[in-house]
C-alpha cells in the first residue's frame, strides 16, 4: 500500500474513533482488511456532515472557502471525480475511492446520502414520520447500511433489507437522543403530526405529560426497528456478525438511557460509557454474539 494510503486510512480511522465511537468498537472485531473500509466510509459520511453541521470545523479533506452548500456541492463534486478517476492527492479521499472501488459499492447510494445532506441545508421539519423516512433517512440512514454491506461480506443479497433498517434505527436513536443539539441547529428530525397528536412541543425543552407520551412511542417504533434488522446478523459471516451485533447492542442501549432519564434530552446527550461498550465488546469476542431480545413492545398498532 502507498503511503498516501496509509496517511489516509489512518486519518479515516482517527475520524471515527474522534466521532463514531459504537463505529469504532464495533469495527475493532473485523480483521484489518475490513475493518479500515467501515473506518472509509465513515469519514466520508463524517466529513459532509461537518460542512452541514459543525461548519465551524476545518478539516483538510474538505473545501473550506465559501457557504455550507458551496462547500457541500465541491466536496461531492470532488468526490465522484475522484470515484471517476479512480485517484486522488488527498490522503483521505484517496482511502474512501481506493475501499469503494475494491469493494464495489454503487455510485448511486452516495448519489442519495449527498442529497440528504443538502436538504439540512434547505429543510427543518418533517411532517409525518413517512415523510421523514423516505424523504430524508433514506439518503442520510438507510442508504448507510447498503454503503456498509459490501464491507461485511454477507452470505447473501437479502440481507440488504436488514441492513437498511439497522442504518435507520441508528439515524432514529441519533433523532431522539439529540433534539436539544438539533434544535440549537433550528431543526426538528421528528414526525410533526405525532407532535401535534401528543401536544408535545420540543421548543419548550422540558419533560412533560406530553412530551413523556410522544417519546414513549418514538422509542417503541425505534426498537421495531432494531428488530427488523435482527435477521441480518444471521446472513454475515462471524467476525462481521460480531461487529454489527456490538454496534446494535451498544445503540439500542441509548435507549434505555433516555428511558431511565425520564425522556430528558434536553439537558445532555445520553451515552453508553466506553468501559460499557469494552466491556460488550470483550464478551462478543469471548462468548460470541449476544443474544439480542428487544423490550415487549407495548403496542403493535403503532404506524411502521
Amino acid at each position: 500500500m502507498s503511503a498516501l494510503l496509509e496517511a489516509g486510512y489512518r486519518r479515516c480511522a482517527e475520524l471515527t474513533r474522534e466521532y463514531g465511537t459504537t463505529y469504532y468498537w464495533g469495527a475493532l472485531l473485523l480483521p484489518k482488511r475490513q475493518r479500515r473500509d467501515v473506518y472509509a466510509v465513515y469519514a466520508l459520511c463524517r466529513l459532509a456532515d461537518d460542512i452541514v453541521d459543525e461548519p465551524d470545523k476545518v478539516d483538510l479533506s474538505v473545501p473550506v472557502s465559501g457557504t455550507e452548500a458551496e462547500r457541500l456541492t465541491a466536496f461531492r463534486r470532488l468526490f465522484f471525480s475522484a470515484l471517476e478517476s479512480g485517484t486522488s492527492e488527498e490522503p483521505v479521499m484517496a482511502a474512501v475511492v481506493d475501499s469503494i472501488r475494491r469493494r464495489g459499492t454503487s455510485p448511486e447510494c452516495f448519489d442519495r446520502f449527498f442529497d440528504a445532506m443538502a436538504l439540512d441545508l434547505s429543510r427543518t421539519t418533517w411532517e409525518t414520520w413517512d415523510e421523514l423516512r423516505m424523504g430524508y433517512m433514506e439518503g442520510s440512514a438507510a442508504v448507510i447500511g447498503e454503503m456498509m454491506l459490501p464491507v461485511l461480506e454477507p452470505y447473501t443479497p437479502a440481507a440488504q433489507a436488514p441492513a437498511r433498517a439497522l442504518g435507520n434505527a441508528f439515524q432514529l436513536t441519533n433523532f431522539l437522543r439529540d433534539v436539544g443539539e438539533d434544535l440549537d441547529r433550528g431543526r426538528v428530525y421528528l414526525p410533526q403530526d405525532d407532535l401535534a397528536r401528543h401536544g408535545a412541543d420540543p421548543w419548550l425543552r422540558r419533560v412533560t405529560p406530553e412530551w413523556r407520551a410522544f417519546m414513549a412511542e418514538q422509542v417503541e417504533r425505534n426498537r421495531g426497528l432494531y428488530e427488523e434488522a435482527l435477521p441480518g446478523l444471521a446472513m454475515l459471516p462471524p467476525a462481521s456478525r460480531r461487529c454489527v451485533a456490538t454496534a446494535l447492542v451498544l445503540y439500542s442501549r441509548i435507549l434505555d438511557r433516555i428511558e431511565a432519564a425520564d425522556y430528558d434530552v434536553f439537558s445532555g446527550r445520553h451515552r453508553v460509557p466506553g468501559r460499557e461498550k469494552l466491556a460488550v465488546a470483550v464478551r462478543t469476542v469471548v462468548a460470541g454474539p449476544p443474544r439480542l431480545t428487544m423490550p415487549a413492545r407495548r403496542s403493535q398498532a403503532l404506524p411502521a
